[in-house]
This record gives structure tokens, sequence and C-alpha cells, in this order.
């Protein structure tokens, strides 16, 4: 059964022109929220015809595409090439442009451990770590990112059904957990570069050992309980 999740509320809507480093420009409708549980400023980005994708939604068409993005300042500000935040960042403004949907902009860095122990888990990778093991060598989770208020700005801008523009399976096994119908998941592009080649081939592997897990507990059958 779905988690319940307390409501949230928009705060404010605005109309921003974006433009990119690499030329292509498109406006977007970025609204805030109020009443999110962890009380921080994430934002939901409107792009294209999301309104129309709104009422397609309403009378049973396709769901709009969305995308949970986090935060990366290193990625999405700075253009650094040790992962692949910002053209992933960059991929989806576009696709979800031309269909019509949304991107929420998580404030969640280095998989939910903030910057610094981001930075921290760099050193660590420098070292011969994956990007899993050095969050674990910190003291930390593999990936703390919690998607609930995620599933709360959906609900409260009346997405409850989405096309879900990820790689990632816990992505999707989170927001179905907590209410939202992921009818499909869309795969992000792959983009490599010999500076993130281990990082990205550390997240397919996690990817691929998330999916056959989920896998073997779906064909398991629940052991009957001895007498």
């Amino acid at each position: 059964m779905p988690e319940a999740l307390p409501v949230a509320t928009i705060r404010t809507q605005v109309t921003v022109p974006l433009t990119f480093s690499d030329g292509y420009a498109t406006t977007v409708r970025v609204f805030s929220f109020k009443g999110l549980v962890d009380g921080r400023e994430h934002l939901a980005l409107g792009l294209g015809d999301w309104a129309g994708a709104l009422d397609r939604l309403a009378v049973g068409g396709e769901p709009p595409l969305v995308r949970p993005h986090s935060e990366c300042l290193t990625g999405d500000v700075f253009g650094s090439q040790r992962c692949d935040c910002g053209p992933q960042l960059r991929e989806a403004v576009q696709r979800i442009a031309e269909t019509g949907g949304f991107l929420l902009y998580l404030r969640q860095e280095g998989r939910g451990i903030g910057l610094y122990a981001k930075l921290d888990a760099y050193a660590l990778q420098d070292a011969g770590l994956d990007t899993y093991q050095a969050n674990v060598a910190l003291g930390r989770g593999e990936d703390e990112r919690d998607y609930t208020v995620a599933a709360q700005m959906l609900a409260t801008l009346g997405v409850p059904r989405v096309r879900l523009l990820s790689s990632n399976p816990d992505k999707a096994e989170q927001l179905t957990r907590l209410g939202v119908d992921v009818a499909e998941r869309v795969p992000t592009g792959v983009f490599l570069s010999p500076a993130n080649a281990d990082y990205l081939a550390a997240k397919a592997a996690k990817a691929a050992q998330t999916e056959a897990a989920e896998a073997l507990a779906e064909r398991t059958p629940d052991r009957p309980i001895s007498q």
C-alpha cells in the first residue's frame, strides 16, 4: 500500500527563460512549494506544453515525461566531467520540453550526503574507491537520496502518473512506493568521457544489481509459515 504523504502547496510560480552553454534555449515555469517534508528549497520546472500534458493526463492520455534530477553543483554549474550530471540535466530539459512535462530539481547533492562530503568522497575515489564505496567509507549510505518530496511535488502539481526519465531503478521503486504510478521508465543517454568512465561503470553495475535483486524478489514465492 502506498505511503501516505503530507500535503504540500505551491508557494509561488514564475516564468524564467533558460539558455545553455551550447546555445539551446527554452522557457520554463518554475514552481516553489510549502510543506515539503525535509524543509529544503526544491523546485519543479514545467517544460514545453506542460499544461497541455496535464490536460491530456486528466482525460486518460499519455502521462507527462518527468525527471527527478538531484542537484550537482560541480556538474550542473561548473561543468565537471567527473560525473554525467550536467549533460543529463541538459538532455532532460530538451527532451521534456519537446513533449511537455516536469523536471524536479532536488536539493540533495552527492547522493544526499552534501557538497563537502561529496568532495571528501572524490578524494577517496582518487585513492581507488568507487563512488558508492567512497560514501560508505565516510560513514554514509551508498545512496541517501529520498524521493518523498518528489512525490509530494507531483501530487501538488496534479501528476499521479508519469513517464519517468531515468536509468536509475531506485527512483522508480521509491516513487511507486510513494503512490506515483510509473507507467514507463525512459532511459537517459550515456555521456561518457575519460574522466567519468569509472563513475559510469559503477553506476551501471549498481543499477544492474538493483534490477536483478528486484527480479529475484518478484520470482521468489513467500515461504509457508511453519506450523
